[in-house]
C-alpha cells in the first residue's frame, strides 16, 4: 500500500546561494529532484479511510449526499537512475546540511550506477563522517567495501576516527575490515589508524587486542609515531611486561621527535609501567635519565616512583625524591600520601605520619578517612593505646575531619582503655555527623557494654542498631553470647543464638565457645555436648578456649574416652596453665595417675625425637596404673585391672607411641595402645584399650 502525500516527509526547504550563479539554477533543480525520486521511492500507497474511523456527522452527510469522484492527477514518469546525473559535489551539499544529509548516502548509492560516477576522496570523507554521526553501521560497512573496490580511502583523521569509534562500539569486526583496507595502503592514513586503534582498545582495558594491533603494525611495516609507542607501552605495563617496556623506551628515544615536549607524557607511562611491575629502582633510574636528557619531570612521574618506592621499602631513596618533589611543589597525590604513611609505620617510624598529614593541609589536600585511621591504627600497633589517642588529638587540632573508620578505630581504642565515658561520647558525635550505620562501631560498643556488665546498655544499643536498620554480623552477636555467658544467663543467651540462626547468620568458633560457657555455667551438659557435636560435625577446629570447656564438662560427665579424643586432636597445640591442670586433675579422676617411667626418662633428646617420628618403634617402661572410680558401673565388685604380664610394678609392651610436650608444665603426655588385654570403662569392653599417661622425666 502506498503512503498518501501528506504522509511524506516534506521536501527540504530551498536556500537562497549566497552567490548568483551565473547559468540558471540546475543546482536546484536536480536537487529537488533528486530528493523528490528519494521520497517517492520510500512512499507506499495511501491507506483507506473505513467508514468507523470517520466523525459522526461526516456519516450523515455521506448518507445523503453522493461522494464526489475524484479527478484523476497526472504524474510524470521517474527518471531512471543513470539520468539522475547525480555527481560527487551533489552528495556533498547533500551531506553539508543537517536537514538533507540523512539522503546523501542513498543518492551515493543510486549514483553508483552511473558509468561514469568514481566517488573521490571527499565524497568519502563526507559520507563517512556522516555515517558515523548517524551510527549507521550497516552503511559504514558497504561503504568500506567501497574503500577496498574503488581504491579511495577517506583522510587519516576522519580514518582514526572511524577506527576508534567502531571499536568504543563494539563493532571489533568493522574496525579489523577498516585496518585491513588500510593496511595494504601503508601511508600516512594506515599509521594514524592502527594508532588510533591501540588507544581506543586501552579504553576498554583490552591491552592484548592493543599487542595483537602492535605486531600486525610491525608485520606490514607501518610507521610508529608517538601515539603508537605510548599505547603500546601503556598496554604491556598492565599486563605486568616491564622488559618489553624498557626495549620500547630504546626504539622510541631514537627517533628524531626525541627529545621534546610530549616525551613528558611517555616517561609517565613509562615510570608507572615499571613501578606497577615491582622494579622501583628502575623507575627512579628513568627519572634520572629523563633529567639528564632535559626534561622536566611533572607531578604524577614523581608520584608514580615515590609509590613505588615505598611499595618496595626502600624509604632512604623515597624519602628523599618525597623532600625533592616537596621543594618543587610537585605533590598533589593522595594515595601518593598514603602509600609514604604506610611505609614509615611498617618501619616504625610514626611521627613522622603526623608531618605528612601537617604537608598534605599545607598542600590545600584533605586528609581522608583511610589515611586518618591508618596512622591511629600505625601509633596502636607501634606505640600503643594512649600515644594512639594524642595523634588523634593532634590530628583533629590541624583540622582533620574523621570519618566513620577513624571514629570506630578511635572508639575501639577508648574501649581497651576502660574510658566508657570518651568511647560514649566519640559515639555520639559519630551519630550526629550522620555515621549511624557502622556496625563495627556498634560492635565495639556493645563488647564494651558486655565486658563492664552493662546489660541492659547493649541490649538498647542493639535494638537502635535494629531500628537504623542497620544489620548486626556474627561479631556482634558473639560479644552479646559472650556477656550473657559470663553473666549466667543461659535463657538470654539461647534466645541470642536462636535470633541467629533465624537471621541465618552462621555462627564461627567464638559463638560456639560462648553458648558452650553459658550453658556450662547454667549446669546443662547436655545442651554443651549437643552443640559440640554439632560443632564437629561442621567442620570446626578445636582451639584452647573451647578445649578447655569440654575438656571441664568431659571430666564431669565422665566421658573420659571423648576426652582422650580430644587432646588427641589438639595435638601440635601449646596449653597454658589452667588447662593444663584442668586435663590433669579429669584424667586422675579417671585413674590414670602419673608415674616415672625410667626407660623413657633414660632417654636422649635425639632418642626421643626419634620416637616421636617413628610411632610404632616399641618402647617398653615400667607403669603403674590404678583403678579408676566407675571402671565398670555394671558390677561395681568388678576387680582392679592389672597388667597382663605379672600385674602392677611389671612391663608391658606399648605401641603407637605418641609423645606431646607442653612448655608450661613439667610433664609430658604419651598416648598408648596395649593389646590383648581389656580394660572395662564407661561399661564397655576393648580388645585395643587407648590410655593417656603423665609422666614426669627423671631428675
Amino acid at each position: 500500500m502506498a503512503k498518501c502525500y501528506s504522509e511524506w516527509p516534506p521536501l527540504p526547504p530551498l536556500h537562497p546561494p549566497r552567490r548568483t550563479p551565473s547559468q540558471t539554477s540546475l543546482w536546484t533543480i536536480r536537487r529537488q529532484l533528486a530528493s523528490f525520486v528519494l521520497h517517492c521511492s520510500r512512499s507506499c500507497a495511501s491507506p483507506l479511510l473505513e467508514p468507523k474511523n470517520l466523525p459522526d456527522g461526516f456519516h450523515a452527510v455521506s448518507a445523503s449526499t453522493p461522494a464526489p469522484v475524484p479527478v484523476p492527477v497526472p504524474v510524470s514518469p521517474l527518471p531512471d537512475a543513470p539520468k539522475l546525473g547525480i555527481s560527487n559535489k551533489f552528495i556533498r551539499g547533500l551531506c553539508s546540511d543537517r536537514q538533507t544529509e540523512q539522503l546523501a548516502f542513498e543518492c551515493y548509492r543510486r549514483a553508483l550506477h552511473q558509468p561514469e560516477f568514481l566517488p573521490d576522496k571527499k565524497t568519502m570523507n563526507a559520507l563517512t563522517v556522516q555515517l558515523l554521526r548517524a551510527k549507521q553501521w550497516s552503511s559504514l560497512e558497504f561503504l568500506v567495501e567501497d574503500f577496498r573496490a574503488y581504491g579511495v580511502i577517506p583522510e587519516r583523521r576522519t580514518c582514526a576516527r572511524l577506527v576508534a569509534s567502531c571499536i568504543k562500539a563494539r563493532k571489533f569486526g568493522l574496525a579489523d575490515m577498516v585496518l585491513g583496507v588500510l593496511e595494504g595502503k601503508r601511508g600516512a592514513p594506515a599509521a594514524v589508524a592502527f594508532s588510533s586503534a591501540m588507544q581506543a582498545y586501552n579504553k576498554l582495558h583490552m591491552h592484548r587486542s592493543t599487542l595483537l594491533v602492535y605486531e600486525r603494525m610491525r608485520a606490514a611495516r607501518l610507521s610508529r609515531d608517538a601515539d603508537a609507542y605510548r599505547a603500546v607501552m601503556a598496554a604491556c605495563g598492565a599486563l605486568g611486561k616491564p622488559e618489553m617496556v624498557a626495549s620500547l623506551l630504546k626504539q622510541y628515544k631514537s627517533h628524531k621527535w626525541y627529545p621534546s615536549e610530549s616525551c613528558v607524557e611517555t616517561y609517565t607511562i613509562v615510570c608507572d609501567a615499571l613501578g606497577r611491575a615491582g622494579k622501583a629502582s628502575d623507575a627512579l633510574k628513568c627519572l634520572r635519565e629523563m633529567e639528564a636528557d632535559g626534561i622536566e619531570p611533572n607531578a604524577t612521574i614523581y608520584s608514580s616512583t615515590i609509590r613505588s618506592l615505598a611499595d618496595a621499602h626502600e624509604s632512604s631513596a623515597a624519602e628523599d625524591l618525597y623532600n625533592e618533589a616537596w621543594t618543587k611543589g610537585m605533590l598533589g597525590d593522595p594515595d601518593m600520601f598514603l602509600k609514604v604513611i604506610v611505609m614509615h609505620i611498617e618501619a616504625g617510624r610514626v611521627e613522622k605520619t603526623m608531618g605528612v598529614a601537617k604537608d598534605m593541609r599545607e598542600t590545600g589536600l584533605r586528609v581522608t578517612d583511610c589515611i586518618l585511621s591508618t596512622i591511629v591504627n600505625g601509633f596502636v600497633k607501634r606505640r600503643g593505646l594512649k600515644p594512639a589517642i594524642r595523634a588523634y588529638d593532634k590530628l583533629v587540632a590541624l583540622g582533620c575531619d574523621p570519618g566513620q573508620v577513624t571514629y570506630a578505630s578511635v572508639i575501639n581504642v577508648y574501649c581497651q582503655l576502660g574510658r566508657s565515658d570518651r568511647a560514649e561520647s566519640v559515639f555520639s558525635e559519630m551519630i550526629d555527623r550522620g555515621f549511624d550505620k557502622c556496625v563495627v562501631a556498634y560492635g565495639n560498643m556493645i563488647s564494651m557494654y558486655g565486658k563492664i556488665s552493662r546489660a541492659s546498655d547493649a541490649m538498647r544499643l542493639l535494638a537502635v542498631m535494629k531500628k537504623k536498620r542497620c544489620e548486626p554480623n556474627v561479631w556482634v552477636y558473639n560479644s552479646l553470647l559472650d556477656m550473657h555467658g559470663r553473666l549466667g544467663n543461659s535463657r538470654q543467651s539461647e534466645k541470642i543464638w536462636k535470633e541467629m540462626m533465624r537471621r541465618k547468620i552462621q555462627p564461627d568458633r567464638i559463638s560456639y565457645t560462648a553458648i558452650i560457657n553459658a550453658f556450662n555455667r547454667s549446669g546443662e551438659l547436655d545442651q554443651c555436648m549437643d552443640l559440640y557435636q554439632e560443632f564437629r560435625e561442621t567442620g570446626g577446629k578445636v582451639d584452647k578456649a573451647l578445649a578447655g570447656l569440654m575438656v571441664g564438662v568431659f571430666s564431669k560427665c565422665s566421658r573420659f574416652n571423648e576426652l582422650i579424643e580430644l587432646l588427641k586432636d589438639m595435638q601440635g597445640t601449646k596449653l597454658d596453665r589452667r588447662l593444663y591442670l584442668t586435663v590433669l586433675r579429669s584424667l586422675r579422676d579417671a585413674g590414670l595417675e602419673s608415674v616415672q617411667p625410667y626407660s623413657y626418662c633414660e632417654m636422649g633428646r635425639d632418642q626421643q625425637e626419634q620416637i616421636r617420628a617413628n610411632h610404632l618403634q616399641t618402647l617398653t617402661f615400667s607403669l603403674h596404673l590404678s583403678s579408676p572410680p566407675h571402671h565398670d558401673a555394671l558390677n561395681p565388685m568388678t576387680p582392679r585391672p592389672r597388667l597382663p604380664v605379672g600385674g602392677e610394678g611389671s612391663e608391658a609392651q606399648i605401641t603407637n607411641l605418641e609423645i606431646f610436650t607442653y612448655p608450661m608444665g613439667q610433664r609430658n603426655i604419651v598416648h598408648f595402645t596395649t593389646f590383648p588385654w581389656s580394660f572395662p570403662l564407661q561399661n564397655c569392653n576393648y580388645n585395643r584399650v587407648t590410655y593417656c599417661c603423665f609422666m614426669t622425666p627423671g631428675a
